[in-house]
């Protein structure tokens, strides 16, 4: 009997207990292995192929395999231009599942930092790049697609879609936006304006005096157009809210570390490709017979932003315009606001002169284009007559700059203003 028991206990375990209890843990170890595979798998499949864009995750290694291997420059600008679209999504979209964890507030202020990122971070390389008149253009061409295509394009597909009903929005937070936006023009034009005050040797200084100085009122303007719009009249953007509300779970399909991890790592590929696009541009120009101004005011912010027009299209076509108004507008008025003083004063710390002077052309062309938009929003109501102007108006600017070319020497273009005002004084 002693031996039996001996043969059933090993070390005062019963060894099928042992052995069970063996088994047991290996398979509780096991299940936790699989379980973070199964979430990291996840997570690769939310992040990667979780949108329709997902065609075009090819470009991104394309675009390092054509800069090494030494691919010709058009080449390398299009895949890097292609795969900036993707990433431009997965930001946006990375950065509304971090909010979800974070509350209305610090979700806003999240959204408020990283919704136009690909913008800034191309604002940043160009900086980088001394590139000021490409940073200027792609800044402005933000700012004019938002504000006349993609929100044209809203209220012209929202009111075919509801020809018999009458579309209506929140005239409060379009009023707000529009005289922020109408700020901003008034900051830009006044820098121009001081060049045709006077001696064009003597006003350049002048000029970027009175530039850094704007700019750190609209950085003011903006920091309290947050605080108006996150803390004191947040009932004036509720509808916009809840309106978002009813079309989402509240379940977050990404981790609130994990997509913290993945806004990192897409915030660097897209600043990798960023520079990229700056350094190929002029090169795309040359070899596609178009503009520089062309690519950088016209093409570059489709593409950068092709994700998000598209959204806030499809939300007017459920005749939910507060939220395509605040895309729209919302998305224009971050950009002039702050991302180019916020470049302006980064200039600065580096020991760049950059100034918020746009050129004549550029200047009127952003202060008619907040004129019509302001204009076309003040009664509340949309009709798709509304939204065609919208995108006639883009059009005949991109028409512009399509045959317009401003000289790429900053050098011949004063020396040119000097000669137009010496020609006016003897006149």
């Amino acid at each position: 009997m002693d031996s039996n028991r001996e043969q059933l206990l090993e070390n005062g375990n019963l060894k099928g207990t042992s052995r069970t209890e063996e088994e047991v843990h290996h398979g509780m170890t096991v299940s936790v292995q699989n379980g973070k595979v199964r979430r990291v798998l996840s997570n690769l499949q939310v992040v990667l192929l979780g949108t329709k864009l997902s065609v075009l995750l090819p470009t991104i290694p394309l675009s390092f395999v054509a800069v090494y291997c030494g691919f010709g420059k058009a080449w390398i600008f299009t895949m890097s231009l292609l795969a900036l679209t993707l990433l431009a999504e997965r930001i946006s979209f990375l950065t509304e599942q971090v909010a979800y964890y974070t509350g209305p507030t610090v979700g806003g202020l999240l959204n408020a930092t990283f919704g136009n990122a690909t913008e800034l971070i191309i604002a940043i390389s160009a900086l980088n790049q001394h590139k000021l008149r490409l940073l200027k253009y792609s800044l402005l061409g933000s700012v004019l697609s938002n504000l006349l295509l993609v929100l044209g394009t809203s209220l012209f597909c929202g009111g075919l879609a509801n020809l018999r009903s009458e579309q209506k929005f929140e005239r409060r937070q379009a009023h707000v936006n529009c005289l922020l936006l109408m700020l901003g023009a008034f900051c830009h034009m006044l820098p121009m304006l001081l060049q045709y005050a006077g001696d064009s040797t003597v006003t350049g200084g002048q000029a970027l005096e009175l530039s850094r100085a704007l700019s750190i009122i609209m950085l003011f303007s903006y920091a309290t157009y947050l605080f108006f719009q996150l803390w004191t009249h947040r009932t004036f953007f509720e509808s916009n809210e809840e309106s978002n509300d009813d079309d989402d779970d509240d379940v977050a399909a990404v981790g609130f570390w994990s997509g913290f991890v993945w806004l990192f790592v897409v915030t660097i590929i897209t600043a990798w490709l960023s520079e990229y696009v700056v350094g190929t541009i002029e090169d795309a120009s040359k070899s596609w017979g178009l503009s520089v101004s062309f690519l950088s005011l016209i093409l570059v912010p489709i593409l950068g932003n092709a994700a998000e027009h598209a959204g806030s299209i499809i939300f007017a076509l459920k005749n939910k315009l507060d939220i395509s108004l605040g895309v729209s507008l919302g998305s224009a008025t971050q950009i002039a606001m702050f991302v180019v003083p916020a470049c302006v004063v980064v200039a600065w710390i580096m020991g760049i002169n950059m100034d918020i002077n746009f050129n004549l052309i550029e200047t009127v062309s952003l202060t008619l284009a907040v004129i019509t938009t302001s204009i076309a929003l003040q009664d509340g109501t949309s009709h798709y007559v509304k939204g065609l102007i919208l995108i006639l108006c883009y059009i005949v600017i991109g028409i512009c700059f399509l045959i317009f070319e401003t000289p790429m020497d900053e050098e011949t273009k004063r020396t040119n203003m000097h000669l137009r005002l010496k020609l006016w004084m003897k006149e």
